[in-house]
C-alpha cells in the first residue's frame, strides 16, 4: 500500500501530539488524516474519510473507544461496491491489566500510554502487514466484508457482559413512581432500551423508567433469556415474533404483544444468521 492512512481519535491534545510525531518517525508513508477529541467525531470522521488505520483512544468523552468502534461498524458501508475494507484497529489505552487482558483474548492490537517506540514499531509492522494482505486487486463486491466481521467479532468479544460468579440471576426489577416503588418480575419484561440516563424497561402492557444504566444491569440478566441486540437494547428471546430483512440487508425484529419494529446492529446480527 503507498499511501496508508490513519485518524487519531484521543482527546488529550498532548498526548495525541505525542502520538503522531512518533508515527512519523516509525512509519514515514503513514499520513495522518485528522486528530479528533471524542468518540462521536470520530465515527462521523472515520465515515467521512475511510483511513486505513484507527488509533482510538479508550476512554473518551461521551462514547469511549469501544463504543464508537462498534457503532462505527454498524454504520460503515460495507455493502458498497466502492467501499472500502473496514480500518485497522489499534486502542490506546492506560496500564489496565483486565483491559490488556482482554485485548489479548481478542487478538486486538493495542498501545499503552505513554506510547513507546519499541511497542510502536511492532504495532506498524503487524499494520503493514494486516494492510498488504488486505490490498484488494478488484474492487470489493461481497455483501460482507472481512475485516469488519473479524473486528465485530473481536468487538463482541470486548463489550459482552461478564457476569458476577455464584450470583443468580435477577428476578425483578424496582421502579421509582412518584413516592411509591413499583416491583417488576423480570419474566414479564419483554425488552429493555437505554434512553438518554433512563433505562426504559417495556412489558406486554407497560412501560417503566429506571435510572440503572444499561451496562451495569446488563450482567445482572440471565444472558440465556435476554439477548443484546443494538448497544443499547436487549430483548427477552422468546419474546421475538419475527427478524425482517430489508433490501439494504438490514435486521430488525417484531416481539410479540408489542407493535414498535427494534433494530439490529451488525454488531448482534450473528444471532440471526439462519436468515
Amino acid at each position: 500500500m503507498n499511501h496508508p492512512t490513519a485518524l487519531i481519535a484521543e482527546d488529550e491534545p498532548l498526548l495525541a501530539q505525542a502520538l503522531q510525531a512518533e508515527l512519523a518517525l516509525a512509519w514515514p508513508a503513514l499520513h495522518i488524516l485528522r486528530t479528533v477529541g471524542d468518540g462521536t467525531s470520530a465515527v462521523a470522521a472515520a465515515l467521512a474519510l475511510q483511513p486505513d488505520v484507527l488509533f482510538f483512544d479508550i476512554r473518551m468523552p461521551g462514547q469511549s473507544g469501544l463504543e464508537a468502534a462498534a457503532d462505527l461498524g454498524d454504520a460503515w458501508p460495507a455493502d458498497s461496491p466502492q467501499a472500502k475494507a473496514f480500518p485497522a484497529l489499534v486502542f490506546v489505552t492506560a496500564y489496565d491489566q483486565y483491559a490488556l487482558e482482554a485485548f489479548e483474548a481478542q487478538a486486538v492490537d493495542y498501545l499503552l500510554k505513554p506510547v513507546q517506540r519499541e511497542r510502536l514499531q511492532k504495532t506498524v509492522s503487524k499494520l503493514q502487514l494486516t494492510l498488504n494482505k488486505a490490498a484488494p486487486t478488484t474492487p470489493p463486491t461481497s455483501p460482507t466484508n472481512d475485516a469488519l466481521e473479524t473486528t465485530l467479532a473481536q468487538l463482541r468479544g470486548l463489550l459482552a457482559p461478564i457476569a458476577t460468579p455464584g450470583v443468580a440471576p435477577l428476578q425483578v426489577l424496582q421502579a421509582s413512581i412518584g413516592n411509591s416503588i413499583h416491583i417488576i418480575p423480570v419474566g414479564d419484561v419483554l425488552y429493555l432500551e437505554a434512553a438518554d440516563k433512563y433505562l426504559r424497561v417495556l412489558t406486554a402492557t407497560q412501560e417503566y423508567l429506571l435510572r440503572t444504566p444499561l451496562k451495569e444491569l446488563l450482567p445482572q440478566l440471565d444472558a440465556n433469556v435476554f439477548w443484546q441486540t443494538h448497544r443499547g437494547t436487549v430483548v427477552r428471546v422468546q419474546g421475538i415474533r419475527s427478524v425482517i430483512r430489508d433490501e439494504a440487508g438490514r435486521l430488525s425484529l417484531t416481539l410479540h404483544h408489542r407493535k414498535e419494529k427494534l433494530p439490529v446492529s451488525r454488531l448482534y446480527a450473528h444471532r440471526f444468521k439462519a436468515m
